[in-house]
């Protein structure tokens, strides 16, 4: 339980909640602050205790007293700010998605090989009870051979901004890169990915969409120029594949949850459930996660390390656990993500190498 001595990169709506967790961690102790807009990074640092403040970042990783630094920034602004870190030698725990582009991913993550440094990415759908349950049907064989899951992820009406909550900064390429396959398809997109092993990604087709109406006048102040709904089918290694769905506003009442299927039985992720085929019976099993995670909690050493993102994060620093993935399966979610948008572009399936190979940056110079 050692000290991680923490610096906060951004300390806007995402920042505050990672605050939040971090209070609730022992041994996470945050040493410094920076962000760009200096009254509320004080009004933040007095009600957190942050010793520490700067609105420039540069001046917070030049600290010999920080262990980790921590980004919540706009995600066009994840790699230039994150390989800056790692190169100052910090370990980087970085909010979703991980970039704007899969190019710029894919230099945070070979910066974070090339320091040395460890680089975690905010996946909390990886640390749910429903994920925890998954891993363990799966990793005891009850599902037998995997071979394809679906990703969902549903929102009547929440488009950020124009639906009336969050800023423009949601919903403007130039700043968020992508609309709802950036904002929650991650989410869902990676606790399937992560749950299969992390296969690899071959071949990918889809299509965005932008169409249920908004209100005129914040469409027109908002520069609203991203997807409210994603779609796209995965093709990958070992003939595993993956359909995706993901919407910020559709005219439909709901989605069935996230799913995984083998040749011995499937999982549902949310509402959580078990199905398989039993004495020649069909058999729809549900399970008791809260009694479950209680018992681990118990009897697991180092089960907290599991609980948040953040917990892990402070474990993984500790040498209490290995840190999880996050960076790899992020990295991955990227590939299918601007695999999505290129195949809509181009109007047929496309292949990973082609999506590696047409990223562009869409990094802001800092």
């Amino acid at each position: 339980m050692r000290p991680i001595r923490i610096g906060m990169i951004g300390v806007g709506q995402i920042g505050k909640l990672h605050l939040h967790h971090y209070a609730q961690i022992p041994g996470a102790q945050i040493v410094a602050a920076a962000d760009i807009n200096e009254t509320e990074l004080q009004r933040v640092a007095q009600e957190h205790n942050i010793p520490f403040t700067t609105t420039d970042f540069r001046k917070l990783l030049e600290r010999d007293d920080i262990d980790a630094v921590d980004v919540c920034l706009h995600n066009n602004l994840h790699a230039p700010v994150t390989i800056a870190a790692l190169e100052a030698g910090k370990h980087v725990y970085c909010e979703k998605p991980m970039a704007g582009a899969y190019v710029d991913a894919l230099a945070m993550y070979e910066a974070s090989k090339r320091t040395g440094k460890k680089l975690s990415i905010q996946l909390a759908t990886l640390f749910s009870k429903e994920t925890k349950a998954a891993k363990r049907l799966i990793d005891e064989g009850h599902l037998g051979k995997l071979y394809h899951a679906r990703s969902t992820g549903f929102r009547r009406r929440g488009r950020p901004y124009v639906d009336g909550y969050g800023t423009a900064s949601f919903v403007q390429k130039a700043v968020a890169a992508g609309g709802a396959l950036y904002d929650m398809g991650v989410y869902h997109i990676a606790q399937v990915l992560y749950l299969l092993g992390l296969p690899q990604v071959e071949r990918i087709s889809g299509k965005v969409y932008q169409e249920t109406d908004m209100d005129p006048r914040r469409r027109e102040i908002s520069s609203y120029d991203v997807e409210e709904l994603g779609l796209g089918f995965v093709k990958c290694a070992d003939g595993v594949t993956i359909d995706i769905i993901e919407a910020w506003a559709i005219h439909l009442d709901g989605f069935e949850g996230s799913y995984i299927v083998g040749s011995k039985g499937g999982i549902r992720l949310r509402p959580f459930g078990y199905f398989s085929t039993v004495a020649d019976m069909d058999m729809n099993a549900t399970f008791d996660l809260n009694s479950a995670d209680w018992r681990w909690h118990q009897l697991v050493e180092n089960m907290d390390a599991y609980d948040l993102p953040q917990h892990h994060w402070v474990a993984a620093l500790q040498g209490r656990v290995e840190l999880l993935p996050t960076a790899e399966v992020a990295l991955a979610t990227m590939l299918i993500s601007e695999g999505i948008y290129l195949s809509d572009h181009l109007g047929r399936e496309v292949t990973a190498e082609e999506v590696q190979k047409a990223s562009k940056s869409t990094a802001i110079k800092l």
